[in-house]
């Protein structure tokens, strides 16, 4: 069962979540695919489709923090989905991370602890946020 994340290693979130992935997988399971979206960002269709995948709006795949989105005026209702898209294949910091791509389906994970809801396989051990916040424990169960 194949698992890819479009990850920002530079991304607290991101990092959690390929480590809640890995937490997942089976002994000698294979290891998720790592598309690092900044250095190798998605092609049109594959944007398109991502987005069609997670049922959401394109809108809220735009990422404002640390961005050009304000000064692209992106808060703007004037933009339809394709020029958005359009920004976001010309600026792929836009694109809100990660994306998890499972048999279960695709979802953005923020926060982090969604991704439990499309992991085909259960947690292995407990895992802690890098902020100290535990997600998962002894028994890989999710922490309420």
């Amino acid at each position: 069962m194949a698992i890819t994340i479009y990850h920002n290693p530079a991304c607290g979130t991101s990092r959690n979540v390929l480590a809640l992935i890995r937490n997942s997988i089976p002994e000698g399971g294979a290891e998720p695919q790592v598309i690092e979206y900044l250095k190798d960002p998605p092609d049109r269709a594959t944007l398109v489709a991502l987005i069609a995948e997670m049922g959401i709006p394109v809108r809220s795949l735009l990422r404002e923090k640390g961005t050009p989105y304000a000064e692209l005026g992106l808060d703007d209702q004037k933009w339809s989905d394709i020029e958005l898209i359009d920004f976001m294949m010309q600026h792929p910091i836009l694109i809100n991370r990660p994306i998890v791509v499972t048999p279960l389906g695709v979802k953005l994970c923020r926060p982090s602890e969604t991704v439990l809801d499309i992991l085909p396989d259960p947690q292995r051990g407990p895992i802690t946020k890098e902020d100290g916040t535990p997600l998962i424990d002894a028994d890989g169960a999710r922490v309420a």
